[in-house]
């Protein structure tokens, strides 16, 4: 029986737009009703969830929760209250900054618990984050001291290009001397975090808090760094817009892309 369904936003519940169809918010709704919790589970920062939150009944509420930042963060809904983060230290932060924004055909975002600082906006950038509800601050410093005293959640690069994306991956790697979790998203961005953090074990660490048992997760994903959380649950599903690793480890691919494959999940598995 599931008890806990955990989601990637963008281009698995939401679409290109950053809208969520009314089927999406209906069936989700009919899996709160029967008492399973329903959890964001993104790349994002958790204030730039709350318009859906509200969408979804579950802003400000108690023992209601978003996974951000790649596993970086749990936070509780009620009162954005911080349960727990995996953040980057300071040093392992600024050795990825000095790489990464020297490649001049990327913009860099590094993720603090509460802001988006970027590096060399790109306009294909800003104008697709625009639709997610994300509001960057530009950044115009060559290294990260002005953040010293920040919690650094993340640092990400874009580039659409997936060969780039690869290219930064094996770039920061390999003037590193510490070990990272790097992953893609959303075709177009090559994401950073702290060795040991990923959507997957945020998922494990908060439904041992719930007291939920792995066989009981359903996760729903659609790119790469929503492998971790497809591989460690017992019910992984990839829309069908995913990609072919997403697919690969999924058990179920739905008939739906982004508009309806959630609440067709859902509907299948939940409220069946």
């Amino acid at each position: 029986m599931i008890k806990l369904i955990v989601s990637d936003l963008d281009e698995t519940l939401l679409g290109l737009d950053g809208s969520i169809s009314d089927e999406n918010i209906k069936a989700i709704k009919k899996a709160q009703k029967a008492g399973v919790k329903f959890v964001p589970n993104t790349g994002r920062g958790f204030s730039s969830v709350q318009g859906l939150l509200q969408k979804l009944g579950l802003k400000d509420q108690k023992e209601e929760f978003v996974i951000s930042y790649n596993g970086g963060a749990i936070v509780e809904n009620a009162g954005l209250k911080v349960v727990q983060t995996n953040e980057l230290t300071f040093e392992q932060a600024s050795e990825i900054y000095n790489i990464a924004m020297k490649v001049k055909d990327f913009d860099t975002h590094v993720y603090t618990l509460n802001d988006v600082y970027i590096y060399n906006p790109l306009q294909a950038d800003l104008d697709y984050i625009e639709t997610r509800g994300v509001r960057p601050i530009e950044y115009k410093e060559k290294d990260l001291k002005l953040l010293r005293n920040e919690k650094i959640m993340k640092v990400i690069t874009m580039n659409p290009d997936f060969n780039r994306l690869a290219y930064m991956r094996d770039l920061v790697l390999k003037n590193v001397d510490f070990d990272l979790n790097v992953t893609f998203s959303s075709d177009r961005y090559t994401e950073f975090n702290k060795k040991g953090v990923d959507k997957g074990l945020a998922t494990l660490e908060l439904a041992n808090r719930l007291g939920i048992k792995k066989d009981e997760i359903m996760a729903i994903g659609d790119n790469g760094n929503d492998l971790p959380m497809l591989s460690k649950v017992g019910l992984p599903i990839a829309v069908s817009n995913a990609n072919d690793q997403a697919k690969k480890i999924a058990k179920h691919v739905t008939n739906g892309d982004y508009v309806n494959g959630v609440a067709e999940a859902i509907n299948k598995f939940v409220l069946d």
